[in-house]
């Protein structure tokens, strides 16, 4: 699991910054912005089911790998949709003066929408931290090795289905020891451990108006 967020997290936000800033352009800028922005409003609506997904997975020789957990669900759309309203409510003169300096795209990005963005990106990563945290239900279908298990299909598997074959003699004693309201406090309580430790470090940048004043007039 923390292989997974330390992997899949960083590698999201990247992905779902390229896919934001052009398509918060108008069409004037991007012609084929309104094609781009349909294309991925309609994978909200609709998807393949997760037969199809399971196969693609399967045919990528993604099984039992953390792969299959960080790429099928890399950009989330709705994170995305949420990082491009904020870069289209940036003034356009940022982008214009640096244009004039000789600035390109690229610079632009990173070296002016991106700390400028702080807010979102910080809100963005930490629902990104909460989605990789809390999934379950991929781990379950793509693992075929308990040991790869994520610690949330684990603790479900103890949990829920309450099976013994993926743990030792010893955890099984020390189960049998435990009741089942103690192991289920458990669990939330050892869910919810990173994120309590990553929010506060990033609370600060749940501010607004951090775009105030950038532009002098």
């Amino acid at each position: 699991t923390l292989i997974r967020v330390v992997i899949g997290v960083p590698l999201s936000i990247f992905i779902m910054i390229l896919a934001a800033y052009p398509l918060s352009k108008d069409k004037t800028r991007f012609r084929a912005r309104g094609v781009y922005v349909w294309f991925f409003f309609l994978t909200m609506l609709f998807n393949g089911g997760m037969i199809p997904t399971y196969l693609v997975v399967n045919q990528l020789k993604l099984l039992d790998t953390i792969w299959a957990l960080i790429l099928p669900c890399m950009v989330n759309v709705f994170n995305m949709l949420l990082l491009l309203s904020f870069f289209r409510q940036l003034p356009t003169e940022l982008e214009d003066a640096a244009f004039v300096d000789g600035a390109s795209h690229w610079t632009i990005l990173w070296r002016i929408y991106v700390p400028i963005s702080l807010p979102v990106i910080a809100t963005v990563t930490l629902f990104t931290i909460v989605q990789h945290w809390n999934s379950w239900f991929d781990g379950l279908i793509y693992m075929n090795d308990s040991t790869n298990y994520p610690l949330q299909t684990y603790l479900r598997s103890i949990i829920i289905e309450f099976n013994l074959q993926n743990m030792t003699a010893e955890e099984q004693q020390r189960l049998a020891q435990m009741s089942a309201k103690t192991i289920k406090c458990a669990q939330m309580f050892v869910g919810a451990i990173p994120i309590l430790i990553v929010y506060p470090f990033l609370q600060k940048y749940f501010v607004s108006g951090i775009t105030l004043g950038s532009v002098k007039g």
